[in-house]
Protein backbone atom coordinates (compact mmCIF):
# COMPACT_ATOMS: atom_id res chain seq x y z
CA UNK A 1 0.00 0.00 0.00
CA UNK A 2 1.35 3.45 -0.62
CA UNK A 3 -0.15 7.05 -0.58
CA UNK A 4 0.04 9.30 -3.33
CA UNK A 5 -0.44 13.17 -4.18
CA UNK A 6 -1.52 14.60 -7.34
CA UNK A 7 2.17 15.31 -8.27
CA UNK A 8 2.93 11.73 -8.52
CA UNK A 9 -0.18 10.19 -9.49
CA UNK A 10 0.93 9.87 -13.39
CA UNK A 11 3.99 7.70 -11.72
CA UNK A 12 2.03 5.66 -9.13
CA UNK A 13 -1.15 4.87 -10.89
CA UNK A 14 -0.83 5.77 -14.30
CA UNK A 15 2.39 4.37 -15.22
CA UNK A 16 2.40 1.74 -12.32
CA UNK A 17 -1.06 0.52 -13.91
CA UNK A 18 0.67 -0.54 -17.00
CA UNK A 19 2.10 -3.48 -15.25
CA UNK A 20 -0.06 -4.04 -12.57
CA UNK A 21 -3.43 -3.33 -12.10
CA UNK A 22 -4.31 -0.54 -9.27
CA UNK A 23 -6.60 0.21 -6.85
CA UNK A 24 -7.34 3.78 -6.14
CA UNK A 25 -8.89 4.67 -2.92
CA UNK A 26 -10.28 8.04 -1.98
CA UNK A 27 -10.33 8.15 1.69
CA UNK A 28 -10.14 10.78 4.70
CA UNK A 29 -9.55 10.36 8.45
CA UNK A 30 -13.35 11.47 9.29
CA UNK A 31 -15.00 8.75 6.72
CA UNK A 32 -16.55 6.15 9.02
CA UNK A 33 -16.71 3.44 6.36
CA UNK A 34 -13.60 3.74 5.12
CA UNK A 35 -11.51 2.80 8.42
CA UNK A 36 -13.49 -0.68 7.48
CA UNK A 37 -12.38 -0.80 3.72
CA UNK A 38 -9.27 0.23 4.18
CA UNK A 39 -7.85 -2.55 5.83
CA UNK A 40 -9.81 -4.87 4.21
CA UNK A 41 -8.26 -3.86 0.84
CA UNK A 42 -4.63 -3.37 2.39
CA UNK A 43 -5.27 -7.47 3.69
CA UNK A 44 -6.22 -8.22 0.38
CA UNK A 45 -3.11 -6.70 -1.35
CA UNK A 46 -1.10 -8.83 1.01
CA UNK A 47 -3.11 -11.68 0.37
CA UNK A 48 -2.66 -11.08 -3.69
CA UNK A 49 0.67 -11.38 -3.44
CA UNK A 50 1.84 -8.54 -5.67
CA UNK A 51 -1.28 -9.00 -8.49
CA UNK A 52 -2.39 -5.83 -7.72
CA UNK A 53 -1.23 -2.60 -6.47
CA UNK A 54 -3.14 -0.14 -3.59
CA UNK A 55 -2.78 3.16 -3.95
CA UNK A 56 -4.73 5.69 -0.87
CA UNK A 57 -5.55 9.01 -1.56
CA UNK A 58 -6.31 11.97 0.93
CA UNK A 59 -9.67 13.12 -0.71
CA UNK A 60 -9.09 16.43 1.74
CA UNK A 61 -6.01 17.04 0.93
CA UNK A 62 -6.49 16.16 -2.74
CA UNK A 63 -9.25 17.98 -3.81
CA UNK A 64 -7.97 18.21 -7.47
CA UNK A 65 -7.81 14.62 -7.63
CA UNK A 66 -11.17 14.29 -5.68
CA UNK A 67 -12.79 16.57 -8.40
CA UNK A 68 -11.02 15.22 -11.35
CA UNK A 69 -13.39 11.64 -10.59
CA UNK A 70 -16.37 13.64 -9.80
CA UNK A 71 -16.76 11.99 -6.23
CA UNK A 72 -19.89 12.87 -4.45
CA UNK A 73 -19.21 10.24 -1.81
CA UNK A 74 -16.13 7.96 -0.21
CA UNK A 75 -15.00 5.80 0.13
CA UNK A 76 -14.72 6.07 -3.55
CA UNK A 77 -12.37 2.73 -5.32
CA UNK A 78 -11.00 3.73 -8.66
CA UNK A 79 -9.76 0.26 -11.05
CA UNK A 80 -6.95 1.73 -13.42
CA UNK A 81 -5.54 -1.55 -16.07
CA UNK A 82 -3.16 -0.43 -18.68
CA UNK A 83 -3.11 3.45 -17.58
CA UNK A 84 -7.10 3.70 -17.84
CA UNK A 85 -9.84 3.37 -15.15
CA UNK A 86 -11.86 0.44 -16.01
CA UNK A 87 -14.03 0.10 -12.90
CA UNK A 88 -14.96 1.47 -9.76
CA UNK A 89 -17.36 0.99 -6.82
CA UNK A 90 -18.66 3.56 -3.24
CA UNK A 91 -19.03 2.24 -0.24
CA UNK A 92 -18.08 -1.16 1.90
CA UNK A 93 -17.96 -4.10 -0.36
CA UNK A 94 -18.13 -7.39 1.72
CA UNK A 95 -15.00 -9.38 1.07
CA UNK A 96 -16.23 -11.94 -1.73
CA UNK A 97 -17.40 -8.98 -3.37
CA UNK A 98 -14.02 -7.60 -3.06
CA UNK A 99 -11.77 -10.65 -4.54
CA UNK A 100 -14.58 -10.60 -7.09
CA UNK A 101 -13.96 -6.95 -8.09
CA UNK A 102 -10.18 -7.47 -7.85
CA UNK A 103 -10.38 -10.43 -9.91
CA UNK A 104 -12.23 -9.24 -12.88
CA UNK A 105 -9.46 -7.28 -13.17
CA UNK A 106 -6.38 -9.49 -12.94
CA UNK A 107 -4.94 -10.66 -16.40
CA UNK A 108 -5.57 -13.81 -17.69
CA UNK A 109 -2.12 -16.02 -16.71
CA UNK A 110 -1.82 -16.90 -20.36
CA UNK A 111 -1.98 -13.78 -21.20
CA UNK A 112 0.43 -12.65 -18.93
CA UNK A 113 2.95 -14.93 -20.12
CA UNK A 114 2.33 -13.88 -24.12
CA UNK A 115 2.89 -9.93 -22.76
CA UNK A 116 5.58 -10.85 -21.22
CA UNK A 117 6.55 -12.72 -24.38
CA UNK A 118 6.56 -9.76 -26.65
CA UNK A 119 8.25 -7.86 -23.94
CA UNK A 120 11.21 -10.24 -24.31
CA UNK A 121 11.51 -10.41 -28.36
CA UNK A 122 10.86 -6.18 -28.15
CA UNK A 123 14.24 -6.35 -26.43
CA UNK A 124 16.17 -8.75 -28.53
CA UNK A 125 15.91 -12.12 -25.86
CA UNK A 126 14.43 -14.77 -27.73
CA UNK A 127 14.63 -17.75 -25.50
CA UNK A 128 12.93 -15.84 -22.87
CA UNK A 129 10.31 -15.29 -25.43
CA UNK A 130 10.18 -19.08 -26.31
CA UNK A 131 9.71 -20.01 -22.49
CA UNK A 132 7.32 -17.29 -21.87
CA UNK A 133 5.26 -19.00 -24.89
CA UNK A 134 5.37 -22.58 -23.67
CA UNK A 135 4.11 -21.48 -20.35
CA UNK A 136 1.76 -19.48 -21.68
CA UNK A 137 0.77 -22.87 -23.47
CA UNK A 138 0.72 -24.97 -20.64
CA UNK A 139 -1.99 -22.80 -18.75
CA UNK A 140 -4.27 -23.30 -21.77
CA UNK A 141 -3.03 -25.57 -24.61
CA UNK A 142 -6.00 -24.40 -27.12
CA UNK A 143 -4.88 -20.62 -26.62
CA UNK A 144 -4.26 -21.34 -31.07
CA UNK A 145 -2.93 -17.66 -31.04
CA UNK A 146 -0.23 -17.73 -28.21
CA UNK A 147 0.53 -21.51 -30.90
CA UNK A 148 0.62 -19.35 -33.68
CA UNK A 149 2.79 -16.57 -32.09
CA UNK A 150 5.52 -19.72 -31.52
CA UNK A 151 5.10 -21.18 -35.11
CA UNK A 152 5.87 -17.62 -36.56
CA UNK A 153 8.93 -17.46 -34.21
CA UNK A 154 10.23 -20.73 -35.01
CA UNK A 155 10.13 -20.16 -39.09
CA UNK A 156 11.67 -16.88 -38.75
CA UNK A 157 14.43 -19.35 -36.90
CA UNK A 158 14.30 -21.44 -39.06
CA UNK A 159 13.19 -24.12 -37.26
CA UNK A 160 11.03 -25.31 -39.80
CA UNK A 161 10.72 -28.92 -39.00
CA UNK A 162 9.99 -27.52 -35.48
CA UNK A 163 7.22 -25.35 -36.76
CA UNK A 164 5.18 -27.72 -38.89
CA UNK A 165 4.91 -30.26 -35.96
CA UNK A 166 3.05 -27.06 -33.54
CA UNK A 167 1.14 -25.98 -36.92
CA UNK A 168 -0.55 -29.43 -36.76
CA UNK A 169 -1.53 -28.92 -33.13
CA UNK A 170 -3.78 -25.88 -33.86
CA UNK A 171 -7.00 -26.50 -33.17
CA UNK A 172 -9.27 -27.65 -36.24
CA UNK A 173 -11.31 -24.54 -36.05
CA UNK A 174 -8.49 -22.85 -37.04
CA UNK A 175 -6.99 -25.48 -38.89
CA UNK A 176 -9.76 -25.93 -41.19
CA UNK A 177 -8.63 -22.85 -43.33
CA UNK A 178 -11.05 -20.32 -41.71
CA UNK A 179 -8.68 -17.68 -40.22
CA UNK A 180 -6.99 -15.77 -41.47
CA UNK A 181 -3.55 -15.38 -39.65
CA UNK A 182 -3.63 -19.44 -39.90
CA UNK A 183 -3.79 -19.36 -43.68
CA UNK A 184 -0.91 -16.63 -43.57
CA UNK A 185 1.43 -18.63 -41.49
CA UNK A 186 0.47 -21.56 -43.29
CA UNK A 187 1.38 -19.77 -46.77
CA UNK A 188 5.04 -18.55 -45.21
CA UNK A 189 6.02 -22.08 -43.48
CA UNK A 190 4.73 -24.03 -47.18
CA UNK A 191 6.96 -21.48 -48.92
CA UNK A 192 9.97 -21.96 -46.77
CA UNK A 193 9.71 -25.39 -47.28
CA UNK A 194 8.89 -25.61 -50.84
CA UNK A 195 11.98 -23.59 -52.03
CA UNK A 196 14.68 -26.10 -50.79
CA UNK A 197 13.31 -28.20 -53.61
CA UNK A 198 13.19 -25.13 -56.23
CA UNK A 199 14.94 -23.54 -58.86
CA UNK A 200 16.96 -20.33 -57.33
CA UNK A 201 15.09 -17.50 -58.20
CA UNK A 202 17.57 -16.00 -60.95
CA UNK A 203 16.73 -19.22 -63.05
CA UNK A 204 12.93 -18.57 -62.51
CA UNK A 205 13.43 -14.75 -63.59
CA UNK A 206 14.93 -15.83 -66.44
CA UNK A 207 12.65 -19.10 -67.75
CA UNK A 208 9.97 -16.29 -66.97
CA UNK A 209 11.35 -14.12 -69.17
CA UNK A 210 11.92 -16.37 -72.47
CA UNK A 211 8.00 -17.20 -71.55
CA UNK A 212 5.99 -15.07 -69.77
CA UNK A 213 3.04 -17.24 -69.63
CA UNK A 214 5.08 -19.80 -67.73
CA UNK A 215 2.62 -20.06 -64.70
CA UNK A 216 4.58 -22.74 -62.63
CA UNK A 217 7.80 -20.36 -62.51
CA UNK A 218 6.05 -17.63 -61.84
CA UNK A 219 4.24 -19.43 -58.89
CA UNK A 220 7.90 -20.92 -57.75
CA UNK A 221 8.82 -17.24 -58.15
CA UNK A 222 6.55 -16.01 -55.87
CA UNK A 223 6.69 -19.01 -53.43
CA UNK A 224 10.58 -17.88 -53.04
CA UNK A 225 9.95 -14.06 -52.29
CA UNK A 226 7.34 -15.05 -49.73
CA UNK A 227 10.20 -17.28 -47.74
CA UNK A 228 12.12 -14.33 -48.16
CA UNK A 229 9.13 -12.00 -47.31
CA UNK A 230 9.79 -9.40 -50.33
CA UNK A 231 5.76 -9.47 -50.53
CA UNK A 232 5.16 -6.73 -52.94
CA UNK A 233 7.29 -9.13 -55.75
CA UNK A 234 5.38 -11.86 -54.75
CA UNK A 235 2.54 -10.17 -55.45
CA UNK A 236 3.40 -8.86 -58.90
CA UNK A 237 3.84 -12.85 -59.75
CA UNK A 238 0.59 -13.66 -58.07
CA UNK A 239 -1.51 -10.63 -59.90
CA UNK A 240 0.19 -12.24 -63.29
CA UNK A 241 -1.47 -15.49 -62.57
CA UNK A 242 -4.56 -14.16 -61.63
CA UNK A 243 -4.72 -11.94 -64.82
CA UNK A 244 -3.61 -14.75 -66.89
CA UNK A 245 -5.63 -17.88 -66.21
CA UNK A 246 -8.21 -17.56 -62.84
CA UNK A 247 -7.94 -21.53 -63.25
CA UNK A 248 -4.42 -22.55 -62.44
CA UNK A 249 -4.00 -24.71 -59.58
CA UNK A 250 -7.54 -24.32 -58.53
CA UNK A 251 -7.07 -20.11 -58.88
CA UNK A 252 -4.04 -20.51 -56.42
CA UNK A 253 -3.25 -17.49 -57.16
CA UNK A 254 -5.83 -15.32 -55.97
CA UNK A 255 -6.12 -17.74 -52.34
CA UNK A 256 -2.18 -16.69 -52.41
CA UNK A 257 -2.79 -13.03 -52.59
CA UNK A 258 -5.10 -13.47 -49.91
CA UNK A 259 -2.45 -14.83 -47.57
CA UNK A 260 -0.09 -12.50 -48.83
CA UNK A 261 -1.91 -9.51 -47.39
CA UNK A 262 -2.33 -11.01 -43.91
CA UNK A 263 1.10 -11.56 -43.93
CA UNK A 264 1.81 -8.19 -44.78
CA UNK A 265 -0.86 -6.13 -42.83
CA UNK A 266 1.96 -4.10 -41.06
CA UNK A 267 2.27 -2.56 -44.32
CA UNK A 268 -1.42 -1.29 -44.76
CA UNK A 269 -0.82 1.34 -47.75
CA UNK A 270 1.09 -1.68 -49.48
CA UNK A 271 -1.25 -3.98 -49.02
CA UNK A 272 -4.75 -1.80 -49.40
CA UNK A 273 -3.17 -0.92 -52.90
CA UNK A 274 -2.50 -4.28 -54.29
CA UNK A 275 -6.25 -5.51 -53.08
CA UNK A 276 -7.48 -2.51 -55.68
CA UNK A 277 -5.32 -3.94 -58.07
CA UNK A 278 -6.75 -7.25 -57.69
CA UNK A 279 -10.48 -6.28 -57.70
CA UNK A 280 -9.64 -4.87 -60.91
CA UNK A 281 -8.47 -7.59 -62.11
CA UNK A 282 -11.12 -9.86 -60.88
CA UNK A 283 -13.35 -7.53 -62.45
Amino acid sequence: MMDTTLATFENDVIAASQQTPVLVDFWAPWCGPCKTLGPMLEKLEADYNGAFRLVKINSDENPELAQHFNIRSIPFVVAFVDGQPVDQFVGVLPESQLRAFIDNLLPNPTESERRAAIIALEEGRRDDAYGHLQAALAYDPGFDDVRLDRIEMLIEDNRIDDARAELERVSPKIAQGIDSRYNAIKTQLDAVEVVAELPPPEELSSKIERNPADLDARFDLANWLIAEKRYEAALEQLLEIVVRDRTFKDDVGRKTMLSVFDLASGRPELVAAWRRKLSAALN
